[in-house]
C-alpha cells in the first residue's frame, strides 16, 4: 500500500494547490491514503473549521497539527467533534482532542495516524518517546496494521533520535514544522521509513511561507512586525511511503516536491 504525506499547509496558496492537487498526485502515485499537516493553513498560522473542510473535500483523509494548532480560537470547540483532525497526542489529558486516529485506506488496510510534538526549543509537554509508544500500542490493540506518525519538532537530532527509539514498531516517521524539506529519507533496519522533515506547501517566494519583507524587517529591527503569508512560487512538498500491509514494515520511502506548474500539467494527463 501507499501512503501520501503532505507537508505544512501555509495560508491561502498552500490550500489551493492541495484543492487542484491531491486528487491528481494520489491517482499519479496511487496513493491509498492521504494524511496532511495543517496546523498553518489559516493565514499561516492555526486552522479554522473552514480551512479543515476544504482540505478534507480536497481528498485529504486525516490532518495533524502542532504547535500552532490552538491559534484560531474555533479549533478548541470542533476539534472535539472531529475525528479525523489530530492535534498533537502529548498535550497533557483533558486536553480537547486527540492524538490519534484509525482509518480504513482504500486497500483496506486500518491505518493509524498519530501527531506528536517534540520538547526541544517548544512548548514543554509529555515526553513524545513514552507518549509515541503509548499511541503505539493503543492503535496496535484497535487493529492498526499500518501506523504513520507526524513528528511536529524543532531539531533534527530529536526527530532522528525518536526515529531510531521506534524502528519496528511503525511504518514511518515524517517530520514536520520546520517547512524546509530534508534529503535524508531513509527506511531504516528494522522497516521505519523516516524524514526529518517532509517540507512546506505553500508559497516559496518568501521566508518559510512568509512575507519576506516583514520578515526581514523583523530580523532587522527586532519590532513586532504582524506577518502575512507570501503568494509566489507555489508549491507541494511531502513524502510518499510504500508499506507491507501485512507486516506494516516501510518498503521505501521517497520525497515528494511539485510545483503549480507540474500539478496542472498531471491534471491535464489525466483528464
Amino acid at each position: 500500500m501507499t501512503l501520501l504525506f503532505i507537508g505544512d499547509i501555509v495560508g491561502r496558496p498552500g490550500r489551493d494547490i492541495v484543492t487542484r492537487g491531491v486528487r491528481t498526485l494520489a491517482r499519479r502515485y496511487a496513493a491509498d491514503l492521504v494524511v496532511a499537516n495543517g496546523e498553518n493553513a489559516a493565514a499561516g498560522a492555526g486552522i479554522t473549521r473552514e480551512n479543515a473542510d476544504e482540505i478534507f473535500k480536497a481528498g485529504v483523509h486525516v490532518i495533524t497539527g502542532g504547535n500552532h494548532i490552538w491559534d484560531k480560537r474555533e479549533a478548541i470547540e470542533f476539534i472535539e467533534r472531529e475525528p479525523r483532525l489530530v492535534r498533537p497526542a502529548n498535550y497533557p489529558d483533558g486536553t480537547p482532542g486527540r492524538g490519534s486516529v484509525l482509518v480504513d485506506a482504500a486497500d483496506g488496510t486500518k491505518v493509524g495516524i498519530i501527531s506528536l510534538m517534540g520538547r526541544v526549543f517548544l512548548s514543554t509537554l509529555d515526553d513524545p518517546f513514552t507518549t509515541a509508544t503509548r499511541e503505539i500500542g493503543a492503535l496496535r490493540a484497535a487493529g492498526a496494521r499500518v501506523i504513520l506518525m507526524d513528528f511536529h519538532a524543532e531539531t533534527t537530532s530529536e526527530k532522528i533520535a525518536l526515529s531510531w527509539w521506534l524502528d519496528g514498531q511503525l511504518t514511518a516517521v515524517i517530520g514536520t514544522h520546520t517547512h524546509v524539506q530534508t534529503a535524508d529519507e531513509r527506511v531504516l533496519p528494522g522497516g521505519t521509513a523516516c524524514l526529518t522533515d517532509a517540507g512546506m506547501t505553500g508559497p516559496h517566494d518568501g521566508v518559510i511561507g512568509m512575507d519576506r519583507q516583514g520578515v526581514i524587517a523583523r530580523f532587522r529591527t527586532g519590532m513586532p512586525i504582524r506577518f502575512e503569508p507570501a503568494s509566489g512560487d507555489v508549491r507541494l512538498h511531502g513524502a510518499l511511503v510504500k508499506a507491507d500491509p501485512e507486516t506494516g514494515r516501510a518498503i521505501a520511502i521517497e520525497r515528494v516536491a511539485v510545483t503549480s506548474e507540474m500539478v496542472n500539467a498531471w491534471a491535464r494527463e489525466q483528464a
